[in-house]
């Protein structure tokens, strides 16, 4: 053994070495061992909790409409009428889910077979949205804005984006509104209405 830079380095021949390589072989196992444990179910595409909503609910629907609409649910070709149909009454989110999908008039990129062929199989939303992630993943990345409760919020609290939005949801408008407080007023002013 030779002391370099105060490590002690086996050389050829020295009983250490096995020691070392055996230890390496722990080491690399270890990493293999955690990359599977931790990365690997983001590789398969595995849905977590709560991921991928807004594809999950709008599948839903849209197997509901289906087996409402058709006795035989394996007809591809209909299926995908039926999505480019659907996908023409979306709005929001939903109507952003149709264009990363392709079955919308401006989609860039054509996922529709993808999303009937599934279907068609039988398999449920979940399914078909974990496949669907696997080829484009902001179909997962799509997220339903929170509802919020108008009775209980405070309003003080809000940001003044989130009270426009509030506000329109209302139908209502604040020309001239410069200040959070003026669209509290607002709000409130059109709540009192809305109650009477």
């Amino acid at each position: 053994a030779v002391l370099i830079a105060g490590y002690k380095r086996s050389l050829p021949g020295d009983t250490d070495l096995p020691a070392v390589n055996n230890r390496m072989m722990e080491l690399q196992y270890l990493c293999v061992l955690l990359f599977a444990a931790v990365l690997w179910p983001e590789v398969q595409g595995k849905l977590k909790p709560g991921e991928c909503e807004v594809c999950i609910k709008f599948m839903e629907k849209f197997i509901k409409r289906i087996d409402d609409t058709y006795t035989d649910r394996t007809d591809q070709d209909a299926i995908e009428l039926m999505l480019f149909k659907t996908c023409k009454e979306a709005t929001g989110k939903e109507e952003r889910l149709c264009y990363y999908v392709g079955a919308s008039d401006i989609s860039a990129t054509k996922l529709v077979r993808e999303a009937t062929k599934p279907i068609a199989q039988g398999k449920p939303a979940e399914k078909v949205c974990e496949d669907l992630k696997k080829k484009d993943t902001q179909i997962c990345e799509l997220q339903h804005e929170q509802e919020i409760d108008l009775n209980t919020v405070d309003f003080k609290t809000l940001r003044v984006k989130d009270l426009k939005k509030i506000l329109n949801d209302l139908g209502g408008e604040c020309k001239g509104c410069t200040e959070k407080r003026d669209f509290i007023d607002k709000i409130e002013q059109i709540k009192k209405k809305k109650e009477l």
